[in-house]
């Protein structure tokens, strides 16, 4: 029967066989028991130091359960005893009775001390105005003292309202009911008393003065002022953003007084200068007032202004620390009353309206830049007075509905004027495409638009006109165009059923400005406006203006990604980039390559219909050249023409001449019509035709004698040299090189050939005789190449060679 072991036994014997397992093993028995000793040892005096830790333990344990145990019984006694208390004061038979009587003696206290904080409060707001009303008549630096901690008490306590939940709105209003009389009764002493120095120095007329004490009187009196206006600025200083409407310092608000009765009495009532139609009567009369006084504040009160605010946040505040910006915002709270009373009378006058806010926004714009006003805002700058009519008064929807009225007007009357289809030679570079006067007098007329809102402060008011005006002016005259063609072509093609109809003389005469060089005119105007209109768009997108137009629309964009987003206003992402660029919203890194601009989606509409046009014209072009071409296209003399001694002696056949004619006029009218480039692909174009027409019809279809050779040669080389006049050196040649090619093998002579480039050593090579021309060319296309390359020929085909050689009278005799 197996020996059953523990599970003690059993783990002395797994370690035994672990560390015995050869007869070479026991001779490491004495430091196995060794080892085993060490280990034993250690565990006795862990266990020892465990079992003494748990003493401790235990010990503490007890000794805190009793510390509580001590503290809750004295805990219950002290509970007694206040209750047992509380029941002799309140005079109560249970202690609940007694602890709500108790609370309800706490909030009395409570009421009466809130009472009688309120009573000392209204005494001490009572001391200092009475100190302040006192001292303001003998001592006027004196009583702002008690008025400025008057004034501070006033904030605080209204600062302190929303965490008090409002509990005390009566002794708010109170305290800064009696702040407000007070520094009104102050303000009208210390301005008093301003304005009698102000009298002894003359102001406001031309010989002011300040001599003698009275200078030091009004330096004083400045001074006053600025300190009874103190909160005011001190709390303008803690704002993060500056206020709607500029603060006004007291001294200049005292000051502009006789300016403004002045402006009243000029531009009120039925005075003549008080004009609804003339507004800038009244602004250059603010402008004046600034050139005349300007010089006196930049010597007295710059001096004060720098050293009161040098040391304060409102360093950095130009309608403080700038005696001129200071002196505008006084004088613009009597010119925005004027403006805003003049709107509504002008409002449903379109003419007034419009010439209303232009002399508006210039008068913004002096401000800012030739007196460098900014309202106080810093880098954000100042929006204008034109602004807080469009925005804050709600008259841009107004405005911008006159201003689209009269554009679209304006482009009516230059659509409708007869003149306006004539092509203008003379408003551009003799080289550039001629537009018509039409298109020169649309970008006028856009240009201005542009000039009407380029100075703008709101991104959404100039894409407003961006996008209804200007654009939807260039979508008018690009349908206009576009209709154009397509009444060019349904004419054209009426006309062309015609001639199948009845005679061509007949058919051309119903419609004289479609055929011939009238028809050319006709679509030359339409690609000449196309392309000017197209130029210009590219031009604007790399104006400033544009471009930073174009860089806050996408900025706009990409922060509202999706095309139900808006970029300002109601304009959504999506309207925009229909409108403009399909492009609004990328991050610039697309095919487009980052050269996306505002224009874009017109730009491209207009660059279609100019391909379209230019097409038109090549076929028109074409179309009229096959028909002339038709005569010499029967000739068929070429093999039996008689000998001439000189190819010199030789003139063009007579067939050709309405081609040549035909050419002539057409390539002076497009010479003179279009810039160089358009005009040599259309002429390439044409001669590519020309060249097709003579080779299937001339070349390939009758046999040429030597004289029939040269005088084709010399039919083509006057068609090359109408086109060289006008297209350029060499263009005709170019347009037509397989024809050209081909009169090389067609004139080889029998006895003579064409010299091939002279060795390196300077000696010629041996002729080239038809003979052997005819014997290579047949040979293989190998050696038909080698020939063609020889004889210069890089267009030709082997197949088109043979077929011209073969057109050789001699080469079949």
């Amino acid at each position: 029967m197996a020996l059953q072991l523990s599970s003690g036994d059993t783990r002395v014997e797994d370690y035994l066989n672990d560390k015995l397992q050869t007869t070479a093993d026991l001779e490491n028995l004495d430091s196995i028991l060794d080892n085993v000793r060490e280990q034993q040892t250690l565990l006795e005096q862990q266990l020892s130091e465990a079992r003494q830790n748990l003493a401790e333990s235990t010990k503490a344990s007890e000794s805190h359960a009793s510390a509580l145990r001590s503290q809750a019984q004295a805990y219950k006694k002290q509970q007694v005893d206040v209750d047992r208390r509380l029941l002799i004061v309140t005079q109560s038979e249970t202690s609940d009775d007694a602890v709500k009587k108790f609370n309800a003696d706490i909030e009395a206290l409570q009421r009466l001390e809130v009472a009688r904080n309120y009573v000392e409060l209204l005494a001490h707001v009572e001391d200092l105005s009475t100190e302040a009303r006192r001292n303001f008549k003998s001592s006027p630096q004196a009583a702002l003292q008690p008025y400025l901690r008057l004034q501070k008490l006033a904030i605080a306590l209204k600062e302190a309202q929303p965490a008090a939940e409002d509990a005390a709105p009566h002794l708010v209003d109170h305290v800064h009911q009696t702040a407000q009389i007070l520094w009104k009764q102050m303000k009208d002493t210390f301005a008093g008393e301003f304005e009698t120095v102000l009298k002894r120095m003359k102001w406001p007329g031309k010989d002011v003065s300040l001599v003698g004490s009275l200078e030091q009187e009004w330096t004083q009196g400045v001074e006053r002022l600025l300190e009874l206006q103190k909160p005011e600025l001190d709390a303008q200083n803690d704002h993060v953003k500056p206020l709607e409407e500029p603060l006004v310092l007291l001294p200049l608000e005292v000051m502009v007084k006789p300016l403004e009765i002045r402006f009243q009495y000029h531009f009120s009532g039925d005075r003549p200068t008080n004009k609804p139609d003339k507004p800038e009567y009244f602004l250059s009369h603010i402008v004046g007032l600034l050139n005349q006084y300007d010089g006196f504040f930049a010597i007295y009160l710059q001096p004060i202004l720098r050293n009161r605010f040098r040391n304060s946040n409102l360093a950095m505040t130009s309608i403080f620390i700038d005696s001129t910006s200071a002196l505008i915002a006084a004088l613009l709270p009597m010119l925005r009353r004027k403006v805003f009373a003049v709107i509504p009378q002008i409002a449903k006058q379109p003419q007034l309206l419009s010439h209303f806010i232009h002399e508006l926004l210039s008068f913004d714009i002096s401000l800012r830049d030739d007196w460098g006003y900014d309202g106080g805002c810093g880098m954000d700058g100042w929006k204008g007075l034109t602004w807080e009519v469009l925005v804050r008064k709600d008259w841009f929807g107004r405005w911008l509905e006159v201003e689209k009225n009269f554009a679209l007007s304006r482009y009516h009357s230059i659509i409708e004027d007869p003149s306006s289809g004539s092509i203008d030679y003379d408003s551009v570079e003799p080289a550039a495409t001629k537009p018509t006067d039409a298109a020169i007098r649309v970008n006028d007329l856009l240009e201005t638009i542009t000039d009407r809102y380029r100075p703008l402060p709101s991104f959404s008011q100039k894409l407003r006109f961006l996008i209804d005006i200007q654009i939807a002016i260039f979508d008018l005259f690009h349908a206009r165009l576009a209709s154009s063609l397509e009444a060019y072509l349904t004419l054209t093609s009426t006309l062309t059923s015609s001639l199948a109809r009845a005679g061509s003389r007949a058919a051309e005469a119903s419609q004289p400005d479609l055929h011939g060089l009238a028809g050319m005119e006709r679509l030359a105007r339409v690609y000449g406006s196309a392309e000017y209109l197209e130029k210009k768009m590219r031009d604007w997108s790399d104006d400033v203006f544009f471009l930073e137009l174009w860089e806050e629309l996408q900025d706009r964009a990409r922060t509202n990604s999706q095309r139900g987003g808006t970029v300002g206003g109601n304009i959504s992402v999506g309207h925009v980039a229909d409108k403009t660029s399909a492009a609004v919203g990328s991050n610039g890194d697309g095919e487009g390559g980052g050269g996306e601009a505002l224009f874009d989606e017109t730009a491209g509409a207009y660059r279609r219909l100019r391909v379209r046009a230019e097409g038109i014209m090549t076929e028109h072009f074409v179309q009229n050249v096959r028909d002339s071409l038709k005569a010499y296209g029967r000739v068929n003399a070429w093999s039996a023409l008689s000998e001439v001694e000189q190819d010199s002696s030789l003139a063009v056949s007579a067939e050709l001449d309405t081609t040549i004619q035909l050419l002539q006029s057409y390539l002076a009218f497009l010479a003179n019509a279009l810039a160089q480039a358009p005009l040599r692909r259309i002429t390439r174009q044409v001669m590519l035709f020309v060249q097709t027409y003579l080779w299937d019809h001339v070349l390939m279809r009758y046999k040429f004698s030597t004289t029939g050779t040269r005088q084709f040669e010399r039919d083509v080389q006057g068609i090359w040299e109408i086109v060289d006049r006008y297209a350029g050196a060499g263009q005709g040649e170019m347009g037509m090189r397989r024809l050209g090619e081909a009169m090389v093998l067609l004139r080889l002579q029998d006895s003579t050939a064409v010299e091939g480039e002279e060795e390196a050593e300077g000696e010629a090579k041996a002729p080239v005789r038809s003979e052997s021309v005819e014997e290579r060319l047949y040979r293989s296309n190998e050696s038909a190449r080698e020939l063609l390359e020889e004889l210069g020929l890089e267009v030709l085909s082997e197949s088109e060679a043979r077929s011209v050689l073969e057109r050789r009278l001699d080469m079949n005799e």
